[in-house]
């Protein structure tokens, strides 16, 4: 039974990971004033590959409804643009030197909605997170049964363990998008 409570700490650290990542994301979708947290989801292809905002400029708040981005390196300034507007975060981006304005838009219902469903997109990628830990889990279940360390009936117990885990987390992240739904919709 300890190799059970080993799987389902080490299932469990990573599934709160994934819900750890999802109320970064959520942070992001600030409805009302401007926030840095709202730009940190974004990724920007520079350098040959995709690493985050915050790797290629600083993000700062000068005034209630509009973000900075200070660029370190010019040649990226296009591409930063570029990620920002893409980002689904329905902003839209204005360089000025090797700095990038970004107004944050008064929010209309259009603007609410769009919200709502970048809200759930993150939501269902932690839902898949969580997911591949629960295959994971199984996996592990199975392959110590083909071993030899455990039974059947053991891997049974293992399986409906993982599963009675795997909708604890799955509940807590679909609470966690009414919430932020919620948020989003108050006017």
């Amino acid at each position: 039974m300890s190799d059970l409570n080993a799987l389902m700490d080490d299932l469990t650290r990573r599934m709160d990971g994934a819900l750890e990542s999802l109320r970064r994301d959520f942070a992001g979708l600030r409805s009302g004033r401007a926030s840095p947290a709202l730009l940190e989801p974004v990724r920007v292809e520079a350098y040959g590959s995709e690493v985050p905002l915050t790797q290629v400029g600083s993000i700062a708040v000068p005034e209630a409804r509009m973000l900075t981005v200070q660029v370190w390196d010019r040649a990226v300034v296009g591409a930063v643009e570029r990620a920002i507007r893409d980002s689904g975060l329905g902003l839209n981006p204005a360089a000025d030197g090797q700095v990038i304005r970004v107004p944050i838009p008064q929010l209309t219902e259009e603007r609410r909605n769009e919200l709502a469903r970048a809200a759930a997109r993150y939501a269902e990628g932690a839902k898949v997170a969580v997911r591949g830990v629960r295959r994971d889990g199984m996996d592990k279940s199975k392959a110590s049964e083909k071993k030899g360390d455990i039974s059947q009936d053991d891997v049974k117990t293992w399986s409906e363990a993982i599963q009675k885990l795997t909708d604890q987390y799955v509940k807590k992240v679909d609470d966690m998008l009414a919430d932020k739904e919620r948020e989003i919709k108050q006017v």
